[in-house]
């Protein structure tokens, strides 16, 4: 398991852009399971939607890229004080499947595909109480800073 405090050591991201509260499972070089809580003092629900705050898709979209991003690092036992970051590249084949809403417990799963050339490539799905609420291939690209 890993707090947010140790995640903050795998992950450059601050508040209110670090997505993964806690990381509940994970096997360097295969999967992690992680979290994201959903709370209505999100800064993202003032704008979207005053009277019917859902979560974006392109938020939880980050917040399995983000949970990838630990994976790697952990993976590859690196973290960004090292001199390295992992940047987004790209997300394939995503689908939105229920809305997120305050109150909702976002689990991220992801899987690693390949890696190859400091290319990392996830199958990756969120969910809420078991209902799949999205999935994506995500990659990701380890760069020196």
């Amino acid at each position: 398991m890993m707090d947010v405090n140790e995640i903050r050591e795998y992950l450059p991201h601050r508040y209110p852009f670090l997505l993964v509260d806690r990381v509940v499972e994970l096997v360097e070089g295969e999967s992690i399971v992680a979290y994201k809580n959903i709370t209505i003092n999100e800064a993202v629900f003032n704008g979207h939607f005053p009277q019917f705050p859902v979560f974006p898709g392109v938020m939880i979209i980050e917040a399995m890229a983000q949970a990838s991003g630990i994976l790697g690092f952990k993976t590859m036992n690196k973290k960004p004080q090292d001199g390295s970051i992992y940047l987004f590249a790209g997300a394939d084949d995503v689908r939105f499947k229920r809305q997120v809403v305050p109150g909702d417990r976002l689990q991220l799963e992801s899987r690693v595909v390949s890696e190859k050339r400091g290319i990392w490539k996830f199958e990756c799905k969120a969910s809420v109480d078991g209902v799949l609420a999205a999935s994506a291939t995500i990659l990701c690209a380890d760069r020196s800073i």
